[in-house]
């Protein structure tokens, strides 16, 4: 997985800043005195207080690198001064001194957020060393994160992260066709990212300052479908209290997002083929006409030409819609970009959980690069959540991974007969659900599709990708 997070990265040296601003926090005035020389002799500028109050003082005016701090001091101590320099936000490399210390206290200056601790007295090398490789620490934590922002500029798009050749291809055709009126018809499976493509296109775009409007065709009942489109005029029907612009009427300028557009009813295809053709539009139960300027993008995850064949889609709708087509790649066909996706929601869900889950387990790793991801995207950012949540220290492990995926990965067909299980069960239930994934990969994620592929009712394949987890 090593190789995934580094291919196509070239790893260079990045020089950062040189640290060179030095706060002493001491109450010792002699003290004081000699690390000043002895520091402003190794090019460092430096700054001493008294205490921890002083040192507040000076470190809220201006900033510091590195704090050589005292624990013994009056009015506020080393240990205080570094829970202040916590709460406040205050970010800066603390070695702690102290001649009355002892492991113990160390440990705990350190789980308070200091860098080091030096006993006292320390010789004038011993000190400089210090120094030394903490700044080379802080180097190398600039470079990491100067690295990683270079992966994330090189490897995301309109918020859309990837560096896969096939989400590439993507990018360069959002790119080609986003300042134009062009209808688009973006497909691919459940949670690969149709929204977002939506949004680049709209947001990268000429219409950018303009209004974006998303409707998913399918959360909206037939009779209710009409009315939010194409808005409705006072006592068109028994709830319309008052006159109510549609959804078309407030994209006007600007762009109409048609989710799940294979769920709309035939009878409201005809009225969107229309609109689409006149760039007009009247609401229910009205008589006037309202010429609207709308660029429509519409998703889907059917297979549309399936349904027209079948009846259940128009044709001419189809083409009307389908002028400019955009196919995305589910998540298992583009696997480079799972480290990328970990570590984005990582530090998405650590942010809003108040955590700091930086890393994933290498065996935990291989678990999600190994799983089929039935859910694309959607499904891996709800795996990690779950995983930020459950996980108490910096490493998401195995343990906070959902039973599908560790369970998908501990059992194959070949692994049953090849061991000493006998049980007629076990392998026919691994059998079952990859054949139920196999069927939903060709069809497309089509639940209907898969049922009849697999020759059983809908309603037996929607109870049984609740029990495998597969929803």
């Amino acid at each position: 997985m090593k190789q995934l997070w580094e291919q196509g990265i070239e790893r260079r040296r990045v020089k950062g800043p040189t640290r060179k601003n030095i706060l002493i926090v001491d109450d010792e005035e002699n003290l004081r005195h000699m690390l000043s020389v002895i520091l402003k002799k190794q090019g460092y500028t430096v700054e001493s207080a008294a205490n921890g109050r002083e040192a507040l003082e000076l470190l809220a005016g201006r900033s510091f690198e590195f704090v050589l701090s005292d624990i013994m001091m009056p009015q506020l101590d080393g240990k205080g001064l570094l829970r202040e320099l916590a709460g406040r936000g205050i970010e800066a490399t603390v070695i702690m001194m102290s001649a009355y210390g002892n492991l113990d206290t160390a440990v705990e200056c350190m789980k308070l957020g200091a860098y080091d601790y030096i006993s006292k007295p320390f010789k004038n090398d011993e000190i400089v060393l210090v120094l030394k490789k903490a700044e080379e620490r802080e180097r190398l934590k600039e470079e990491n994160r100067r690295l990683k922002e270079e992966i994330r500029h090189e490897s995301s798009f309109a918020s859309i992260i990837s560096r896969s050749g096939k989400m590439q291809q993507v990018f360069d055709l959002i790119r080609k066709v986003c300042d134009y009126k062009t209808t688009v018809l973006v497909m691919g499976e459940s949670g690969t990212g149709k929204e977002l493509v939506a949004r680049a296109l709209h947001f990268e775009g000429r219409r950018k300052q303009a209004t974006f409007v998303a409707v998913n065709c399918a959360a909206i009942p037939e009779h209710l479908l009409e009315s939010e489109l194409f808005g409705h005029v006072k006592g068109a029907f028994t709830d319309a209290a008052a006159d109510k612009a549609g959804l078309f009427e407030q994209a006007d300028g600007g762009t109409l997002f048609l989710d799940e557009i294979g769920e709309m009813p035939l009878s409201l295809q005809v009225k969107l083929l229309r609109v689409l053709q006149d760039e007009v539009i009247r609401r229910v139960g009205g008589s006037a006409s309202k010429k609207v300027d709308v660029r429509v993008i519409s998703a889907t995850s059917r297979n549309l030409e399936e349904d027209v064949a079948a009846g259940r889609f128009r044709e001419d709708l189809f083409f009307r819609l389908n002028v400019f087509a955009l196919k995305l790649p589910p998540l298992r066909e583009r696997l480079e970009d799972l480290p990328l996706l970990v570590e984005h929601f990582l530090a998405k869900f650590s942010a809003r959980c108040g955590k700091q889950v930086t890393s994933v387990a290498p065996d935990a790793m291989r678990l999600l690069a190994g799983y089929a991801w039935p859910g694309n995207i959607r499904e891996l950012e709800n795996a990690v959540e779950r995983g930020v949540v459950i996980s108490e220290g910096a490493e998401l492990g195995r343990a906070a991974l959902p039973e599908r995926i560790t369970a998908a990965n501990g059992k194959d067909l070949a692994g049953v007969l090849g061991g000493d299980s006998l049980s007629i069960k076990e392998a026919g239930e691994i059998m079952e659900r990859e054949l139920i994934r196999r069927s939903l990969e060709k069809t497309g994620g089509n639940r209907t599709h898969a049922a009849r592929l697999l020759e059983i009712s809908l309603r037996s394949l929607l109870y049984k990708l609740k029990e495998y987890g597969l929803e």
